[in-house]
């Protein structure tokens, strides 16, 4: 017969014993923890997606450690509303939840727009990488969006030294906002997309195909050309307080890509 093990009255708290080597941790917590969302943009309806995400908070000197098993309790057992507003409560929470002074949650997930093709107007979805993050106490906190969106670049050179035709590729340009809770991440998109030789779609026919092609020979771009267009649209946004920006086209002609960054 097997024996059972009574079960104490009570069970120890390790976690929130005493730690005597009086060193403090910056950040403590979860990775990779996957979780179904629902992203509220106020620029097209809500949207379910999967993110996979990141939670950590500062732990005191004198603590032993954090309780793991909040932060997934965190999320409860449904999709999670998450908008960079509603980012905000969440963060607040979980502060609360782990008795932290500080604390961040990243996440990252992927994002559809939908999108009508330029000239036979028919609509495809066009997906995108995107991340937000929070990180501070309860009085400050910086947001951080963030999202990489594929373009394509037509060389200038190329255009210029050839009888026809001008090589192009697709690029990508990556960039992390620290922004207001009021800019949307499809308005971020669209200011990406408008400053490459052409945007990308899912879905196109013959005659947008023509069309897009013309656009990019007639807006060749360099790898710095672009760059340089993206930093001036976001510093021209007042919701937008800083920036970081990478560009890089991944070349039809050589082995390599070109790439520049910048950081305001």
């Amino acid at each position: 017969m097997t024996e059972i093990c009574p079960i104490p009255a009570t069970i120890p708290d390790i976690q929130s014993q005493i730690d005597t080597r009086r060193i403090a941790i910056d950040a403590v917590g979860i990775k990779g923890l996957r979780h179904p969302i629902v992203i509220h943009d106020h620029a097209q309806a809500p949207q379910a997606s999967v993110a996979t995400l990141s939670f950590t908070v500062s732990l005191p000197h004198d603590r032993k450690g954090t309780h793991m098993s909040r932060f997934v309790a965190l999320l409860g057992d449904a999709p999670r509303d998450i908008s960079m507003p509603k980012l905000l409560d969440l963060h607040h929470e979980m502060l609360l939840l782990l008795e932290a002074e500080s604390g961040q949650i990243s996440l990252s997930f992927p994002y559809f727009v939908r999108k009508t093709a330029p000239q036979s107007g028919v609509a495809s979805l066009m997906d995108y990488m995107a991340h937000f993050s929070v990180q501070g106490d309860v009085h400050e906190r910086d947001l951080i969006m963030g999202v990489e969106v594929p373009v394509t670049s037509l060389c200038p050179c190329s255009k210029e030294i050839s009888q026809y035709g001008a090589h192009n590729q697709r690029s990508h340009i990556r960039v992390e906002v620290q922004a207001e809770a009021n800019l949307s991440l499809t308005e971020l998109i669209r200011m990406l997309e408008a400053q490459a030789s052409c945007e990308l779609y899912g879905l196109l026919k013959r005659a947008d195909e023509k069309h897009i092609t013309e656009q990019a020979y007639e807006n060749p771009k360099f790898v710095e050309d672009m760059i340089r267009d993206v930093a001036y649209v976001l510093g021209e946004d007042e919701r937008i307080h800083g920036f970081s920006v990478e560009v890089e086209n991944f070349e039809s002609i050589h082995n390599h890509s070109a790439y520049a960054r910048l950081s305001r």
